[in-house]
């Protein structure tokens, strides 16, 4: 799995760089968009650029020591594993002032300060290319990312990365997922929650000033206080009731199987089944992205198909 887990980043070559100093590229307001300040002549826009690449900038792979293991939440080996990570990142974040490691962070920041970060850099017209979604107010040479900043040096961006690339899901899919396991659970412990609205239904406009309808900030932050508040106690509730429950029989567990009289296959339990479905997707997502192209789309997305949810228990409480 591992060794099959990579990324790879298409940029156009910004090893030379082409502009600097008191030359740099100017916007030109008729031709909207960046030019040559001596000859007039506008840049390569970023699409053309990338349209010419034949070679990879970066490929992102994994290190050849690698241990995956799965631990439980809640136990006392979750929580040692949880102390020596943190205790690992405080290491590396610690602020260390000695001359050495000052010099190492100043040629790394101005390393950093020519290299571009996205794909929307304004450094990239260091190197004669228009980056995505240039404006007249970008300043060449000058990205105001936390990835160029000295005093977060090293620092920037998010240290455990959610995203379709590495788990086949988007963040609003996980988003959607833990709002099923929540709902779930209290569906199990019988407290029915209703669906949410769709929001394609609503119209928003922003509130006009003077409204006397509004309400103030401080209404809003108890409101949602109160909202977590509830929903907080309501799971809580649900946990409380499912650990109380009875242990199933060895036939109701994970995989459950289920027959007729007139022995029809089993079936697996609805559990199992949507851990199937999810683990499917996330492998169909990676087929149908544009790196691997193996099908145009994924399967389990089309509107047709629904992902099979378990059939909630009513408990008397």
């Amino acid at each position: 799995m591992t060794a099959a887990t990579y990324l790879q980043v298409w940029w156009p070559n910004h090893d030379e760089i082409r502009y600097s100093g008191d030359r740099l590229p100017v916007w030109d307001m008729r031709a909207k968009g960046f030019v040559d300040p001596d000859t007039n002549v506008p840049l390569t826009p970023w699409a053309d650029a990338v349209a010419e690449l034949d070679t990879l900038a970066h490929v992102v792979e994994f290190g050849a020591q690698v241990h995956s293991k799965g631990i439980l939440g809640g136990t006392e080996e979750a929580g040692r594993h949880i102390g020596y990570l943190v205790k690992s990142i405080s290491e590396v974040v610690a602020v260390d002032e000695s001359q050495r490691v000052s010099e190492h962070a100043d040629r790394l920041a101005a390393e950093l300060a020519i290299t571009p970060w996205s794909e929307r850099c304004a450094v990239w017209l260091l190197y004669g290319i228009v980056p995505k979604g240039a404006h007249s107010r970008m300043t060449p040479g000058r990205c105001r990312s936390k990835a160029h900043r000295r005093d977060t040096l090293g620092l920037p961006g998010r240290r455990v990365l959610v995203s379709r690339r590495w788990s086949g899901k988007t963040l609003a899919e996980h988003k959607s997922d833990r709002a099923a396991f929540v709902r779930e659970a209290l569906a199990a412990a019988g407290i029915a929650k209703p669906e949410a609205t769709e929001r394609t239904r609503l119209m928003w406009a922003p509130v006009r000033a003077g409204d006397p309808h509004a309400p103030s900030r401080a209404e809003l932050l108890m409101q949602m206080i109160a909202q977590r508040l509830k929903w907080r106690a309501e799971y809580d509730q649900a946990q409380a009731v499912l650990t109380a429950l009875p242990r199933p029989a060895p036939d109701e567990g994970l995989m459950t199987e289920r027959t007729d009289a007139k022995g029809n296959p089993k079936v697996p339990a609805a559990s199992y089944r949507a851990q199937i479905f999810d683990t499917v997707s996330s492998i169909l997502d990676v087929a149908a992205s544009p790196s691997e192209g193996r099908i145009k789309f994924n399967p389990c997305k089309d509107k047709s198909i629904k992902r099979p949810a378990p059939v909630p228990k009513k408990v008397k409480v």
